[in-house]
């Protein structure tokens, strides 16, 4: 698979599950994302590890290698080989579960067919295990959110940030235009998966509720994603958007 064409199906896929997203038309429909951020769990062929040759054999560069304890992430900063769309890879540590939940979020993830656990498109095939059921789904959910997430989900594309700068406008007019349009953002530097930078002004938007049909049938809406608003503080720096995301103390030494 082509870069181009990985991104494309991370798009279709991501608009699918999404398509509030889909419908906005407040930018230009080709304009690229900052960056793609996809969220995956230290197992088998979905960890991090594995997918990597993947990912660099479509010309994405390890830049930098972040930990956040706090929240059981690994995450993986890649660049691309031109001025596209930069991917923070945010690889959930099963580990830091307790056991009950490990165990039951394992137990689906083994369910895999072996076909769907291979392959360069791993994240932009949709959840490859069945369904959790509504008790475990809230099982998971109180003890760590994202955990529960990736069990309704899979390894996938979690959001999109854009860059203020590249959408000329300010982040005022586009914040007004996107709670117009139905999407008002949360508070605080965070987006349901990792803890943003303070070099930056972040907002995140959640997308609408979507409804899920869980194993034995409970129907539930749930919020799976949403769209990330960007803007440096000082306009004279010339590094991406995606380099200032993630908090420095974050950042390992190895890397």
């Amino acid at each position: 698979m082509h870069r181009e064409e990985f991104i494309q199906q991370l798009w279709l896929d991501y608009i699918h599950t999404h398509p509030d997203i889909g419908a906005l038309r407040l930018w230009p429909l080709s304009t690229p994302a900052d960056y793609l951020t996809l969220v995956t769990l230290n197992h088998g062929g979905f960890s991090s590890q594995a997918l990597s040759p993947a990912l660099a054999h479509m010309g994405y560069r390890h830049i930098g290698h972040y930990a956040m304890a706090d929240k059981g992430l690994l995450i993986h900063l890649l660049a691309p080989a031109d001025s596209g769309s930069w991917l923070v890879l945010a690889e959930l540590q099963t580990g830091t579960l307790s056991r009950p939940s490990r165990e039951a979020l394992l137990g689906l993830v083994q369910q895999t067919h072996p076909q769907d656990s291979k392959g360069q498109n791993l994240l932009c095939r949709g959840r490859p295990w069945p369904m959790p059921t509504w008790a475990l789904y809230q099982q998971l959910y109180t003890e760590h959110p994202l955990a529960a997430w990736l069990a309704v989900m899979g390894p996938r594309l979690h959001h999109v940030g854009f860059d203020c700068e590249q959408l000329g406008r300010s982040m005022e007019t586009i914040d007004r235009q996107l709670t117009e349009s139905g999407l008002p953002h949360m508070e605080g530097q965070q987006n349901g998966v990792f803890s943003v930078s303070n070099l930056l002004i972040h907002r995140f938007y959640p997308t609408t509720p979507q409804k899920m049909i869980f194993d034995q049938g409970d129907e539930h809406r749930l919020c799976l994603g949403g769209l990330a608003i960007v803007q440096k503080h000082l306009d004279s720096n010339h590094e991406r958007v995606a380099e200032l995301l993630l908090p420095l103390h974050a950042r390992c030494e190895m890397a």
